[in-house]
């Protein structure tokens, strides 16, 4: 009967984990249309209202918890 020995890996260091981007928003305006982008890379959708963009922001900043 052969005996079975737990695998043995080496140890690997741990990477850590790049930190969470910085998010700050701001609006732009193309033409009729209005869109919130942040630092993140992240962008809305074209609003014709200004205030509506910005809304969109405030929501992208309270999902990302910033």
């Amino acid at each position: 009967m052969s005996e079975t020995h737990p695998a043995q890996h080496s140890a690997r260091p741990s990477i850590p984990s790049p930190a969470a981007p910085e998010h700050h928003v701001s609006t732009s305006e193309r033409g009729a249309f209005c869109s919130a982008r942040c630092t993140c890379g992240w962008l809305g959708p074209a609003r014709r209202a200004r205030s509506q963009a910005r809304t969109d922001a405030d929501g992208h900043l309270a999902r990302t918890g910033h």
